[in-house]
Formats: C-alpha cells, structure tokens, sequence
C-alpha cells in the first residue's frame, strides 16, 4: 500500500478550485496541514486555488494569502465548540466561478452545507474524508451514523477521495456505494527516510545514552498518550534510563502532566511541541528517538508512524485502524487495543530489543499528492 507509486499529473490547464474546510489550514492538524500543503503546490502550478474556511473569531471575513493561496475564514457557531455552524459559507461559496468545489473532511455541519451549495451552483464537487478521531467518546461513536446520513451528498459527488486503503473497502460497503466512485490519494511527505537504526544507535545518534521514546500528536484525548505515560513505570522497572517526550500541544496537557505526577514519573516525561512546518526539525527528533509510540484511538493515514518507520526508528502502535494498518505492513509492533500499561511496556521493551522490521517505506511525497489531486479534478471538472 505505502510503497504503491501515485502518478503526476500534466501541467495545469487553469482550473479554479475552491477547497471548502472547517478549520484554517494555517493551524495544527492533519487535514489542516493536507490543506495547506496540496494547495500551495497547486497554485504554483497555475490552478486558482482558494481556501474558505469556518474559522474566524470575528463576525466579519478575515482573509489572508499564504503561498500564493488565499485563505478566507467566516465565523462559525458556537465559537467555543466544533461543530462549525457557518452561515455564511453559502454566499461565500457563490462570491466566484470554480470549475471544483474540494470538501476537505466530513465531520462537522460545514460538508453538508458546502455539498449542497455546490449542488445549487452546479459545480461538481469531491470529498476527502479525513475520518480521524475525536475526544468525546459519543462524537466518535456516531461517526458511522453521521456517514449514513450524509450518504445522498455522497453519492451526487463527482468523487470520493481517501487517504487509507481501509477507508476503501470501509465505506464503499457501508454507503452502498460502487468502489469506483473512490480514489485512493494518500497524504504524503517531506521527511527523508534514513537507514533503519536500532533503539541503541538510535539514541547514540543523538547524542545520548538514555532511551527516549517520543509519542507524538495534538494533546487530545483519544491520541493516547496518556497510555505511553501509564506504560513508563514499567519500562523503568526494566529500562531505568527510558524518558519520554510528549511532542504536541493541545488542551490535554495539564491532565497529562497530572497523570505523570500521579505515576511518579513527572522527572521522567518531557513535554515539547514543534510548528507543523518545521518538518527538518521533526527529522532531528526523529532521530535523536530510540523509539516511536502512538497509541491514538483512531488515526486514518498515520503520517508521523509513517514518517518514523521511514526515518528508521523503532515504532510500537495500537492495532487500531490505519495504526493497524502499518503494523499489518511490516512496519511497526502492535499492541491490542486497550492492552494494560504493563503489556504496552512489554512491547516497548521487546522492540526496543528486537526491532520488528528492517524495512524502509516508500512514501509519497506532498508533490505527488498534489499532482493526483489536479489529475482527478481534471477528470471531473
């Protein structure tokens, strides 16, 4: 799957495409950095390209041009919660002539909405589904009734796009929809892949004799880190020089710190963040890392377990989704979801010991994400 070539497209021939996403491609995340990373690389190959997004905290347009990309942002409603209600998408949506309409992720009011306004313009449209996870147990739960009923927009788009070969078979099955209408796209990457390292030279690369796991990701609940902080009391009863590093920011991290206060391992847990753009600086951490954990609930095409197997570290994950995918690909080690701390800490120790795999992934890179995006809105338009 990760090794699969994507093809590049021909030189643009002057479409205008309008991307349509619930949070400004300037902040942190996935599907934020999937928008800002095609999209500038779009416009540098002549396509018009804007963002209109549901993210501004004022009750006027803010707009702003990054890359050649401008970026328009309505408010949305409530402000302090995530359902995006934005009115004001829809006279937005009609303020110029786009040849696509790209509705990036599903999960909030801001997809039906765009869909339905392209269908008035009668532009034709694709979706990315960025299916990713969520903190409130509920929300995450009614992702598959929220799918089925967006089912009839679903059907009228153009083309359905995913970034995961689960998502495939997933949701072509569960809305009853050929599996031609999908296409593959996977997110793609800037990090250059590395020898495979062993946990020991790992660490000595960076200069250090201690074992540094990392687990990476926006400090949200269901990204697990709080399982990588429960599993370090046990790997120190067998590896007393594990520390780690909690990479990221987000709203968790007090309940974090606490739960590594409550364990006793406060001095062993490290908390860092880095911006999204500075992707030579997530090499360098990548590589002063004896290990990489991720343990999130739910993650479609885990780009940093990715990123990692290809910088050559060690990587423990949760068999989840497309976390399990890798794993499946001979990537990393898996741990059942909801394995006891002392089991993640097992594992942690087995590959820190016996790296499961020598094999380096080919990943596409951002430049070829892009060039699949124009060759598909070219079909479509």
């Amino acid at each position: 799957m990760y090794g699969a070539a994507i093809a590049v497209s021909r030189q643009s021939s002057g479409l205008r495409v309008l991307m349509v996403t619930p949070r400004s491609p300037l902040g942190q995340g996935g599907s934020e950095r999937h928008v800002m990373e095609v999209s500038r690389r779009l416009a540098a190959q002549g396509v018009e390209v804007e963002v209109l997004c549901a993210d501004s905290p004022d009750a006027g347009l803010t707009e702003e041009l990054r890359d050649g990309v401008p970026i328009r942002s309505v408010r949305r409603y409530p402000a302090n919660r995530d359902y995006y209600l934005a009115p004001r998408l829809w006279p937005e949506m009609a303020r110029d002539r786009w040849d696509v309409v790209h509705v990036q992720s599903y999960h909030t009011l801001v997809a039906p909405l765009a869909m339905l306004r392209a269908l008035t313009l009668r532009v034709p449209y694709v979706v990315t589904f960025h299916s990713g996870g969520h903190s409130s147990r509920l929300r995450h739960g009614l992702r598959g009734g929220q799918r089925r009923a967006l089912r009839p927009l679903f059907a009228r788009a153009a083309r359905l796009i995913a970034i995961a070969q689960f998502e495939l078979e997933l949701y072509s099955r569960e809305l009853r929809l050929p599996r031609d209408r999908f296409a593959l796209i996977p997110n793609g990457s800037d990090i250059a892949a590395a020898e495979p390292a062993t946990g020991a030279s790992a660490a000595a690369a960076g200069g250090s004799s201690e074992t540094v796991l990392a687990s990476i990701g926006r400090l949200e609940r269901y990204k697990g880190h709080q399982g990588a902080i429960e599993a370090l009391p046990h790997l120190l009863a067998r590896r007393p020089d594990a520390r780690l590093l909690i990479v990221g920011t987000g709203p968790y991290e007090e309940e974090l710190r606490r739960r590594a206060a409550q364990l006793g391992v406060a001095e062993r847990v490290e908390f860092t963040s880095l911006p999204a753009e500075d992707r030579a600086g997530m090499a360098r951490l990548l590589q002063r890392t004896s290990l990489v954990v991720l343990l999130s609930e739910y993650e479609t095409h885990p780009l940093t377990a990715l990123e990692a197997a290809a910088a050559g570290r060690p990587l423990v994950v949760v068999d989840r989704a497309g976390l399990g995918e890798v794993a499946r690909d001979g990537l990393a080690r898996a741990v059942p979801a909801g394995a006891a701390p002392a089991a993640v800490a097992a594992a942690i120790a087995e590959e820190l010991k016996s790296p499961s795999t020598s094999r380096t992934p080919r990943l596409a890179s951002w430049d070829e994400c892009a060039a699949a995006l124009l060759a598909l809105y070219e079909s479509v338009a």
